[in-house]
């Protein structure tokens, strides 16, 4: 049971593998994933350790894998993860493994060749088709005497007037569709204007046989005259990466080519589905099991990492290793080594030995689906030290608290509920999907944090009787504004009708019924001085909340210096911290009660400040005649409690540093003694002792509250670092007091940011009484539940989740929690499946 509020307890254990079985035997620990490996080869390159080349052999293996699922994916073909968590194969079977992938790899990467091969011979005929087709229609529309006229002259006008027969040449091919423009501006530049070109689009995209991408391309045929043009333009259409086709010159050729082509591009269409098939049935059979190829290859390359880290004895025959440790699941790592030899047929047994250290062991809390939420809040503030008070435990109530106080409404915790209650009810099959979304995997792991937030908020929303921004009215107000109760000819029905504001006197019998059984009376909703009321009922009740969670975290260190064994801390740390606080702001809530309690309707408006009488406590004035005492012997008891509070300062600044110097001076005098006045001995002066080398005594805590045989002490660093302790934590009574009205602030800006969003969104539809009232009041409805979804418990939920987040981190944690370790990271294939880590 201790172990829910402190880390587990942790041990240095060495293990004694046999070289046979230590594979077998890392296998079943990365199962159990409870023992965190220690480097003991930390001054070894990688390269040089012994099992590098099986590390490499893996990786190659994995680089296969992922070429493997890059071409399923590419296919969309589905993966099918049956939830299978196969064994380590054995290392005699990686032969068989790369083996198979070796040929699964050049298979598709044959096929791949192929294939693309195929594509590149299909979109060349395609092309050809096209081209051939173009240019018949273009030579059919050339046999026009006015084009043919028309192009003659752009040629060569000159002959074109002396009626010479032109013998022209031309040039086919197809372009990326976007170049034409600049494509016939850069031949229009070079031949001077000597070219006639025409082209035509492609209607259907072709595919890129390299990217397999869809491009738009166009036909084009160009014209000119000479070998000289002729030239140049096919270094343009080179320059611009034109496909260029030959392209017979009679009608009869181009039809018998296009007979041709078609032909072969049938036949091609054969030969390529039928490549596709079989690409397809090698990549399907493959999407069944690489899930499965995946996490063999990796667990065996976490194994082979693993053995890197061990150490190698002088026979050859047996690998040490170190591993963290905790001491409760000893049982379960002993019989894990126990499988793991019987699973490799080794008759030697492995040995679990464990050492004494004074290394420092890391931090290793249990946690489950619920309580894992809290335990990432508190390891994001830092992870803790070993053995200290873990905060989480505690968490999971204050920090749902808190954020309802700021959050309180029960309309809006209903819907948190809701949206929370989704979520854990399908968690299973909400896990199995394995999302890729960041921003939903952060949601979903902290469920059951929204699902507390949710039900602690229709919580405080029930207490401050608020659901979107308006009352309940569920046993009737304690108010009454029936004349009968009121002073005979002052108030009438009439007066009652017509004016919508009236002044409602406590002191009056008979118009206070008495206090709403739970939470705040309905009334308030409509009174005017709404705001006043609630201003001082929440900024009193944060002050009470804030000072006990205060207290609460001061009582924890109690435990922290019971469970170190550190009697110094606590007589001279915890007392004062306690005393002084108790002192100050404890009296505090203590006057508050009191004067909810000794005031009531008609002694209220003489009742006197909280805040003057507590800034008067801390000046000692004690003559302002503006602000009477509270009960009779106040000043006296208040004077009292300052003088004790500040008598607490000097206990922690000053008394307890010269407790530790002296604590210091005495070890260091151990063995010297003097006998009338004579000096025997071999320990050294008091003198000798201030300036000798301080090279044994050490600081132990963080505090520099005690000494151990390690480091140093050095006095005036125990002064600074005391000094700074006492001025933090005095001054921070104050801060971390005025840090908590955050929770009055909130819940008054989310009150007044609900009741002005119901105001300016939904009165306007239940103002409408006409006909279509209706159907206005269904889009407003629309509108106004967004708003609220967006806002409200988007935007206002998640400012009071990093305001309840700061309360705790700051303000409650630096009381006890020094956050200084470092956490427990097991060997676990689960971990290194999931990538929460890399090995």
């Amino acid at each position: 049971m201790g172990e829910l509020f402190r880390s587990e307890e942790m041990t240095l254990a060495q293990l004694f593998l046999q070289s046979e079985a230590a594979y077998c035997c890392v296998s079943e620990l990365g199962e159990l994933g409870m023992v965190q490996f220690r480097d003991l080869n930390p001054d070894v390159n990688v390269f040089q350790r012994k099992f590098v080349n099986e590390v490499r052999r893996c990786e190659e293996m994995d680089r296969k894998l992922r070429f493997v699922e890059k071409e399923i994916k590419k296919a969309n073909i589905p993966t099918m993860d049956t939830g299978e968590n196969p064994e380590v194969p054995f290392p005699r079977d990686m032969i068989d493994l790369e083996a198979t992938f070796e040929k699964l790899e050049n298979e598709l990467k044959e096929i791949n060749t192929n294939q693309e091969a195929l594509k590149k011979n299909f979109l060349e005929l395609t092309e050809l088709k096209h081209i051939l087709r173009r240019t018949q229609q273009f030579f059919d529309e050339m046999e026009d005497p006015n084009l043919l006229e028309e192009s003659s002259s752009l040629l060569d006008p000159s002959e074109a007037g002396r009626g010479a027969p032109l013998r022209l040449g031309f040039v086919a091919g197809v372009i990326n569709r976007e170049r034409i423009p600049t494509f016939e501006r850069m031949l229009w530049r070079v031949c001077r204007g000597n070219v006639f070109l025409r082209q035509t689009e492609i209607e259907d995209p072709l595919e890129d046989p390299t990217t397999g991408d869809q491009v738009h391309k166009s036909v084009f045929i160009i014209f000119f005259q000479g070998d000289q043009l002729k030239n140049r333009v096919k270094k343009i259409c080179e320059g611009f990466r034109a496909s260029l086709y030959p392209c017979p010159e009679t009608p009869q050729e181009r039809k018998e080519m296009a007979a041709g082509v078609n032909t072969r591009i049938d036949d091609l269409q054969m030969v390529l589905n039928q490549t596709e098939d079989h690409r397809q049935r090698v990549l399907q059979a493959a999407a069944k099991t690489i899930r499965v190829w995946f996490i063999k290859v990796r667990k065996m390359k976490a194994i082979y990492h693993t053995l890197n880290l061990c150490n190698i004895d002088v026979t050859q025959k047996c690998l040490i290793a170190e591993v963290w440790c905790p001491v409760s699941d000893l049982d379960s790592i002993q019989f894990a080594l126990r499988r793991g030899t019987e699973r490799s047929g080794s008759t030697v047994p492995s040995i679990l030995n464990r050492m004494q250290t004074k290394q420092t062991p890391p931090t290793y809390n249990k946690t489950n689906k619920f309580t894992s939420g809290f335990q990432n809040i508190v390891d994001a503030y830092g992870i803790g030290t070993y053995r200290e008070i873990n905060p989480a435990p505690y968490t999971i109530i204050t920090f749902p608290f808190l954020f309802a106080v700021m959050f309180g409404d029960m309309g809006h915790g209903v819907l948190m509920t809701c949206a929370a209650l989704y979520l854990v009810i399908r968690e299973t099959r909400l896990l199995a999907q394995k999302s890729d979304n960041e921003m939903f995997n952060m949601i979903f792991a902290g469920r059951y944090i929204i699902l507390l937030m949710g039900i602690f908020s229709v919580y405080t929303g029930l207490i401050y009787n608020d659901c979107f921004s308006k009352s309940l009215n569920m046993f009737g107000s304690g108010w009454s504004v029936r004349p009968m109760f009121f002073p005979k000819g002052n108030w009438t029905f009439e007066t009652l009708n017509g004016n919508p504001v009236l002044q409602l006197d406590p002191a009056v019998p008979g118009v206070f019924g008495g206090p709403y059984p739970l939470g705040i009376d309905p009334i308030w909703n409509i009174a005017s001085n709404k705001l006043t009321f609630l201003n001082s009922f929440k900024m009193k009740m944060s002050v009470i909340l804030g000072v006990i969670h205060m207290l609460f975290g001061v009582t924890l260190s109690l435990f922290n210096h019971l469970y170190f064994k550190k009697p110094l801390n606590i007589f001279l740390g915890f007392i004062p911290e306690i005393v002084f606080m108790s002192s100050l702001f404890g009296y505090l809530i203590l006057l508050i009660f009191y004067k909810w309690t000794a005031y009531d309707a008609a002694t209220s408006k003489d009742a006197p400040s909280l805040l003057i009488a507590f800034i008067n406590m801390c000046l000692f004035n004690y003559n302002d005649p503006t602000n009477k005492p509270l009960y009779r012997g106040q000043t006296g008891i208040q004077s009292l409690l300052v003088v004790i509070a500040l008598a607490c300062v000097p206990c922690m600044l000053v008394v307890k540093t010269m407790v530790l110097r002296r604590q210091y001076l005495w070890k260091r005098h151990l063995g010297t003694q003097k006998f009338g006045g004579v000096r025997v001995g071999n320990g050294p002066t008091e003198d000798e002792a201030e300036i000798i080398d301080h090279d044994q005594l050490s600081q132990h805590s963080e505090e520099g509250d005690e000494h151990s045989e390690e480091e140093p002490f050095n006095f005036g660093d125990v002064a600074v670092h005391q000094a700074i302790h006492t001025i933090e934590y005095c001054l921070g009574c104050i801060s971390n007091t005025a840090s908590y009205l955050r929770l009055w602030a909130l819940s008054l800006a989310h009150a007044q940011l609900s009741e002005v969003l119901w105001g300016m969104v939904m009165r306007l539809g239940l103002s409408s009484r006409s006909g279509g009232g209706f159907f206005s009041l269904s889009i407003i409805f629309s509108a106004f539940a967004t708003l609220t979804v967006c806002i409200l418990l988007i935007m206002e939920g998640l400012s009071a989740f990093l305001h309840a987040l700061r309360l705790h981190w700051v303000e409650f944690q630096n009381k006890f929690y020094t956050g200084q370790g470092f956490k427990f990271v097991p060997f676990s294939f689960e971990s290194i499946l999931e990538g929460r880590f890399d090995e």
